[in-house]
C-alpha cells in the first residue's frame, strides 16, 4: 500500500471566491519563513498544527466539491506559506492534476526546497505571487528576510512560463503614495505572463490574534487603508500611461 506524505494544515475553506478564478477550495497550510509587519495570520507562522493530514486525505476532501469547482474553479494552496512544505505540496499538486483539478499557488515565493521548485511549478496552473516590496532594504524591513529566495522564485516562474497574478498590500505611511506605485508599475514589467495586478488594502483585523499569542504588533496605531485612496492608486497602477 502506498504511503502518502503528511503535512500540517491550518484550515480548509470550501467556498473561496478571491483566491483565484471561480469557486475554489482553499487549503491554508501551516508554516512561514517570513514575519511580515502587516501579517494578519500570525497563528500560521510555526510549522506545527493539530491538523496533521495526509495528501490523500486532503485531495479526497477536495474531490467532494468537484461539481462546483469544475465550473471554472479549482483548488488554491495558500498559507502561511505553502512552499514551506514543498515535498508535501508537490504530492498534492500531482494528485490534483491527475484528477483534472485546476491548481493555484498563493505564495510569497519563499520558504521552498529548491530541488522541488521546478516540479511544483510544472503542476501549478496559476501562481498568485505576493509582492512584499520591490527593493532589498524595504523588503528586509517588511518581512525580516532578504530578497534572494524571492528573486530566484521570480526567475523560475518566468522560465516555467506560469500564469501570474501579482498582489501588493498597500500600507498607510509606508507605500501608499504615487511615487511607490509608479516604481511598482515598472517592476511589474520585469515579470512574464502577468494576467492581473491587484493592490490590497492593509487592515487591522488580525490585531486580536497578536494579543492572544502575546506577539508584539509592529503596526500599532496605523489605521486601515482608505478605500478611496486605494482605488486611486489602483487606477495609476493599471493606467496605460
Amino acid at each position: 500500500m502506498k504511503k502518502f506524505k503528511e503535512g500540517f494544515i491550518n484550515s480548509i475553506e470550501t467556498m473561496g471566491l478571491v483566491d483565484g478564478p471561480g469557486i475554489r477550495i482553499v487549503i491554508f497550510m501551516q508554516g512561514c519563513p517570513l514575519r511580515c509587519i502587516f501579517c494578519h495570520n500570525p497563528e500560521t507562522w510555526k510549522n506545527t498544527s493539530s491538523n496533521k493530514m495526509t495528501s490523500k486525505e486532503i485531495v479526497d476532501e477536495i474531490r467532494k466539491y468537484r461539481p462546483y469547482i469544475e465550473m471554472g474553479g479549482g483548488v488554491t494552496f495558500s498559507g502561511g506559506e505553502p512552499l514551506f512544505q514543498s515535498e508535501f505540496l508537490l504530492e498534492m499538486l500531482k494528485m490534483c492534476k491527475k484528477a483534472g483539478i485546476h491548481t493555484c499557488l498563493d505564495t510569497s515565493g519563499t520558504g521552498y526546497d529548491k530541488k522541488y521548485l521546478d516540479e511544483i511549478l510544472k503542476y501549478t496552473d496559476l501562481v498568485i505571487l505576493d509582492i512584499k516590496a520591490i527593493e532589498q532594504e524595504n523588503y528586509k524591513k517588511i518581512t525580516g528576510n532578504d530578497m534572494e529566495m524571492f528573486d530566484y522564485f521570480k526567475e523560475r516562474v518566468s522560465v516555467n512560463n506560469n500564469k501570474l497574478w501579482l498582489r501588493q498590500v498597500i500600507i498607510p505611511t509606508i507605500n501608499d503614495n504615487k511615487e511607490y506605485i509608479l516604481k511598482l508599475k515598472e517592476y511589474v514589467k520585469s515579470f512574464n505572463n502577468v494576467e492581473k495586478v491587484e493592490l490590497l488594502g492593509y487592515h487591522t483585523m488580525g490585531i486580536e490574534k497578536y494579543k492572544k499569542l502575546k506577539i508584539k504588533y509592529r503596526l500599532d496605531g496605523i489605521d486601515d487603508m482608505d478605500k478611496e485612496k486605494l482605488n486611486k492608486l489602483s487606477e495609476i497602477l493599471n493606467s496605460k500611461n
